[in-house]
Parts: C-alpha cells; structure tokens; sequence
C-alpha cells in the first residue's frame, strides 16, 4: 500500500517537473489527494477487519476453554451457558448501544425476527448435541463444514458460482468431517460395547449418537443460512453491528423460558461445585460460576468480533476465519484436554486443513503480490528511465541567502 501511494507520489513529481505548470500540477495533486484518501479509508478497512480477526481468535478460542471445562463437569450446562451469554450481552447492549431504547432502530424488527429465529435454532441444537455423546472435538471438526453449507446456500440462494479450485477445497474439507465423523462413531460404539458387553446398549449410544449428529448438520445449514442472511441485510442497511448484536441477543430471551427449569437444576449443580481461590480478589468461588463467567466475557469478545467482520467481509470470508479459529481450538483441545484423537483423526484434520488453504487461495495471492510489486518497480523504473534531462542550474544555498538579505535591506 505504502509502495503504490509513493509511486502516485513520484509521478506527480514527474509531471510536474516536465511540464512545469502550476493549474496541472494542481490538478494533479486533487487527484492524488482524492487517490490517497480512499487508500487510507481501505487501510482502515483492513485494520477493522484485522483487528476483528484478531478478536475472534483470541475470544473464540478462550471460550472453548471455559465451555470444555464446564460440559467435562456437568455435560447439560449448555442452557445455562447459553442463557448466561445472552442475558450478559443484552444488558450490554440495552446499557451501551440502545442507551435504554431512546436509540433509533435502523434495521426493521421483522429482519432481526428472522435473523433471531435462526440465530436461536442453531445455538439450541447445538448446546442438545452435548446430550447426544457428541466430543468437544467431533463438534468442533463437524462445524468445520460450514464453507460446504455456506457454498451450498451461495449457490441455491444467491446464485453463485465458483471455479474449480473452490469446489476442490469444499470437497477436501467434507472428506476430512467425514473421516473424522465415521471414525468417532464406531468408537463410540466400540466402547458402548466394551464398557456393559451389551450389544443393545451399544445400538442405543449409536442411534443418540447419530441424533446428535442429525441436530449438528441443522445447525450447521442453519447458521450457514444466517450468514448469507446477515450479509443481504448490511448491503441493504448498512453496518451496525452493534444494534444487531443487541437485538439478536435480545429477542431470543423469552424463548428459554419453557428451559428455565433446566436452566435452574444447572446453576444448583455449579453453585455446589468444588471452591477455586482467585489470587486477583483474594475470594473463593465455585469452579463452574468462575468457569461460566469467563465463558460469557469471552463469548462477548467472540460474537463481537464476528459481527464486526460480517460488516467488512463477505459471509464466505467470515465463514473461512471461523473455522480456521475451530481448527486452532481443535488443536488446543486434543492436546490441553487429552482427547482421543486417532491417526484417521489426524488425516481427516489434514483433508480440512488442506482444503481450507486452497480455499483461501494463500499461494496464488502470494505470487500475485510478489508480482504487483516487481510490476510497480518497473514502472517507476520505466517513468526515471524516460525521464527528459532537464538541466537546472541551482544557487548555493549560501548564496540565496546573502541575495535575500540584500533585497530586504
């Protein structure tokens, strides 16, 4: 960026000293002006993007941290952890953005029921599919084929199409979910089998299982829907991620009361957890309160973050950064919690991995950068090159002095 507003810069030198006109020049440098500001309002572009991306893989990961440590104690805290983060996230949001409701709404109220709708389906299904035997690192390999499901909607709803290598990358990374989704139910079923001899038992975790998987692929199309929604939604209204990260959160609220008593068995359950000392405070806490705690500050930075990026990138593109986030988390987990993770495991992982980096195109943009620099040297080196010599012949510096002085006196 730096190199091309230089080289804008240094042909206006040129023409300048060629022609040696003062309305041209000043032309010249409105365009340049003009040039440069947009440049500028791309950088900041690329830095609300980049610090967004930032965001969400410091928060995203965090939080599952806090949520591994949650479901390893108690597996059915999913509600509770869920109502936690939207209730902390409304109140923000009614405190910061609506200022108590005295702010105008942009965005109409029957797009944020939409939006809601099935911003509440996929986060309720997934919180079931703890209930199902679903491993924190099957869910998070499984919600990987989000690039399948946000490319399958692309095409149905928006008409889109792709090239081949994009097509290719998708294909990688569903044979890698699928790997890794095959291998995890027949150990699952293995070890239904191993624990109680019992071949019915072991059908039974089977047949749960393959529920939690069914609920996970709504979700998964679900969510993939809801980007492309949200992404036809900032086009036609414009950025406000912050109104719709309060609103989203907003109006799902009454949609846990039919869970308030599960919700309520669950907080008993975290209020008579095992006391953790913090050194901060100088207090003790129960260790699944102080977990729930981190998991919703961090769930806070997470969704943010996402939000932000949903208004600077396609839905294609925040899809990607998510779950490149999924994969760091996945790496986290297995070797952090210890779970298992076999060597098919490992080549499905790989599948996604290398799909994920044809996806992203990162080998081509390189080329093409070292290209567009080697260009842009060229055709500063072709301007200097076909430079006129125009002879100037220049004043001592001393000399221009004295003459001014004398002309004062």
């Amino acid at each position: 960026m730096q190199l091309r507003k230089n080289s804008f810069r240094e042909l206006f030198k040129f023409i300048v000293r060629v022609n040696g006109y003062e309305t041209r020049s000043a032309c010249f440098r409105n365009l340049i002006d003009v040039l440069e500001s947009r440049l500028s309002f791309k950088e900041n572009m690329q830095l609300k993007a980049i610090l967004a991306i930032c965001g969400v893989f410091v928060g995203c990961c965090s939080n599952v941290v806090f949520l591994e440590f949650i479901v390893r104690s108690d597996p059915g805290a999913g509600h509770l952890v869920t109502f936690a983060q939207f209730f902390f996230i409304a109140l923000h949001g009614l405190v910061s953005t609506s200022k108590f409701f005295s702010v105008k709404r942009i965005i109409p109220m029957r797009d944020y029921a939409i939006l809601v709708t099935m911003f509440y389906v996929s986060t309720v299904c997934n919180n079931y599919a703890f209930n199902f035997n679903i491993p924190m690192p099957l869910l998070m390999i499984f919600r990987s084929g989000s690039l399948l499901a946000n490319m399958i909607m692309g095409i149905l709803i928006l008409n889109k199409k792709y090239d081949f290598w994009k097509y290719l990358s998708v294909i990688l990374i569903t044979i890698g979910i699928c790997i890794c989704t095959i291998v995890s139910g027949m150990s699952l079923e293995s070890k239904g089998n191993e624990i109680l001899r019992d071949k019915e038992y072991g059908f039974s975790m089977l047949f749960w299982w393959c529920i939690g998987i069914g609920m996970l692929t709504i979700s998964l199309f679900v969510s993939a829907r809801m980007g492309i929604f949200q992404e036809v939604l900032f086009k036609k209204n414009g950025k406000h991620p912050d109104e719709a990260l309060f609103y989203a959160h907003l109006l799902p609220l009454p949609g846990f009361i039919p869970l308030l008593s599960n919700i309520l068995d669950h907080a008993s359950i975290a209020s008579k957890s095992p006391p953790m000392f913090i050194p901060v405070l100088a207090i003790e806490m129960p260790s699944q309160v102080l977990y729930i705690i981190g998991n919703v500050l961090t769930q806070f930075l997470c969704i943010r973050s996402v939000y932000i990026l949903t208004t600077e990138c396609s839905s294609l593109t925040v899809t990607l950064v998510v779950t490149l986030r999924k994969f760091t988390s996945l790496i986290f987990s297995i070797f952090y919690f210890r779970n298992a993770f076999t060597s098919f495991h490992w080549l499905g992982t790989v599948f996604v991995f290398i799909g994920t980096v044809i996806f992203v195109e990162i080998i081509p943009k390189i080329r093409e950068s070292c290209e567009t620099r080697q260009q842009m040297k060229t055709i500063d080196k072709f301007y200097l090159d076909s430079t006129p010599r125009v002879h100037v012949k220049y004043k001592p510096l001393l000399q221009v002095d004295e003459e001014h002085n004398l002309d004062d006196k």
